[in-house]
């Protein structure tokens, strides 16, 4: 089949807010020659983003990956930490760069997040933290895994990179564990073209953290801790207050391409659209579909189907972190703990969808599919 769509539909194209307000910030920006460390629109953005999120502190990074590198050291983390597989590779890095071995876990068959069960099992004397992954919008089961923190004097924190805009009973992603991350990368359904943020209900971390985000500097050539530079710019903070500014129209366009999806996906046999808890906040950003058996192409031969059409859906996560380098030399026996793991990531597919798509193009999506 060829159908040849004159479009590109893009997984994660960007969501652009109101340009003419870009420009204004921009203006703003030069005039008062500000360019970066800490100025009045990261300022303004923290305090934004902590009311949306109702949380105590929000600390702007460059973006989601030396946020992650952050949050790590200053939890004093060592040794082992537990994750899941079924995840963006800077998950493990972000440990691995610190010299922290990411220990690989299993992931529940129907969630994708990680499996708390299966957490207990990997827990040595060497385990310092367990790291959760908000996976494709949906919140791990929070309850159970800071239980098992409590019951083993284990620190938690969330990779919330997928979770900006969603909730867990109620309360909004970013006030769970000791600490949550979040990506503002283009791709995220708010984005400050590049960033990312930390969020803590804990004072003396967050001031810890707003350190090492600046080179340890407190004042004027007053060092008082190891740092480095994770500082967002002025112009990233303009374009996240820009999007800021528009992220429920985001979100309901997300919604408008779930239910689309949804819709026509439910007709097609061996086809297994992600579903989501209605009762709670999400931004609906991932339309992840699991192709079964009973679907008459594989995944490969599917996105292979997709891509020749100028679709550009996605394998998210394949293979899984620990069939990449390094970690498949470093651990080459990861793979005997992961079986719902690796069975998954061979079937599951991320379809475009966000404020780029219109019905037609969702359309033109479902009719190959």
């Amino acid at each position: 089949m060829s159908i040849s769509f004159k479009e590109t539909l893009h997984v994660g194209a960007p969501n652009i807010g109101d340009r003419q307000r870009f420009h204004q910030y921009v203006d703003e920006i030069f005039d008062r020659r500000w360019l970066t460390n800490r100025g009045e629109l990261v300022q303004e953005l923290e305090q934004k983003l902590a009311d949306y999120l109702g949380v105590k502190h929000c600390i702007l990074m460059c973006n989601g990956t030396v946020a992650l590198e952050i949050a790590i050291r200053a939890l004093d983390l060592a040794g082992e930490v537990i994750i899941p597989s079924l995840t963006f590779i800077a998950t493990a890095h972000a440990l691995q760069w610190q010299q922290i071995k990411p220990v690989f876990c299993d992931i529940d068959r129907h969630t994708y997040n990680i499996d708390p069960k299966a957490v207990e099992k990997l827990i040595t004397e060497k385990t310092t933290a367990i790291m959760g992954v908000h996976l494709y919008s949906r919140p791990c089961d929070i309850d159970a895994l800071q239980a098992i923190a409590d019951k083993h004097g284990l620190k938690l924190l969330f990779d919330a990179a997928h979770a900006f805009g969603c909730s867990y009973k109620g309360q909004m992603i970013g006030n769970f564990g000791a600490c949550e991350v979040f990506s503002f990368h283009a791709t995220k359904v708010f984005n400050t073209f590049e960033g990312g943020a930390i969020t803590t209900n804990n004072d003396s971390l967050a001031e810890k953290m707003r350190l090492m985000q600046n080179f340890g500097f407190a004042g004027v050539d007053n060092v008082i801790h190891v740092g480095t530079n994770g500082k967002m710019t002025e112009i990233s903070a303009a374009m996240g207050l820009v999007n800021f500014l528009e992220i429920n129209k985001f979100i309901e366009a997300n919604k408008r391409n779930y239910d689309l999806y949804k819709q026509a996906i439910a007709e097609i046999n061996g086809l297994k659209l992600i579903e989501f808890d209605e009762n709670q906040c999400c931004n609906w950003q991932y339309i992840v579909v699991e192709v079964g058996d009973e679907y008459p192409r594989s995944r490969d031969a599917l996105i292979d189907l997709l891509h020749a059409n100028n679709i550009r859906a996605r394998k998210y996560f394949w293979p899984g972190c620990h069939r990449m380098e390094p970690y498949r030399s470093l651990q080459p026996d990861a793979g005997s703990l992961l079986s719902v793991t690796d069975l998954v990531a061979s079937r599951l597919l991320a379809m475009p969808t966000g404020t780029g798509m219109t019905a037609k193009s969702v359309g033109n999506v479902l009719d190959l599919l």
